[in-house]
């Protein structure tokens, strides 16, 4: 059962970090390629979409490596788990108090309404996501360390 549990986690985390890595390095990449308007109504739709979704991803995966854990204590890997567990729970808190904040400003503005610094705000929210996807790619490669 535990080898069950360790290989549903770390499937979940890899797809989770390859979502937000292609977030990073491909989708922003083409929203911001878009002219005008387009560009940022396509940023406010991705924050829209993915901001209703990644929260239970990312608890979930929290969870999945808390348990991994704690089922897993005596066994060979259970320290780089337990540090993957502590750096899932820095990107959620890099989540809630810096980018979800922006990503709620952002996926409620339209050409009408958006503030001047739309562009700048959207800049600050890819710095930090640029930190959050090397945290979770941290975290997933221990986990994979943790599977051999």
């Amino acid at each position: 059962m535990l080898n069950a549990l360790q290989v549903f986690t770390t499937v979940v985390v890899g797809l989770m970090v390859g979502v937000e890595f292609s977030v990073a390095f491909v989708m922003n990449r083409i929203l911001d390629a878009l002219p005008g308007d387009s560009r940022q109504l396509g940023h406010a739709h991705g924050g829209r979409m993915l901001g209703a979704l990644m929260p239970f991803w990312y608890i979930g995966s929290l969870v999945l490596s808390a348990v991994w854990a704690v089922a897993g204590w005596h066994h060979d890997g259970a320290g780089l788990v337990v540090i993957a567990a502590g750096l899932l729970i820095v990107s959620v808190l890099m989540s809630v108090l810096l980018l979800v904040p922006i990503n709620n400003r952002n996926k409620n503005w339209t050409p009408e309404n958006r503030p001047a610094d739309w562009e700048k705000q959207l800049r600050r929210w890819s710095s930090y996501h640029y930190a959050r996807v090397a945290v979770i790619v941290a975290a997933f490669t221990l986990l994979v360390a943790a599977l051999v």
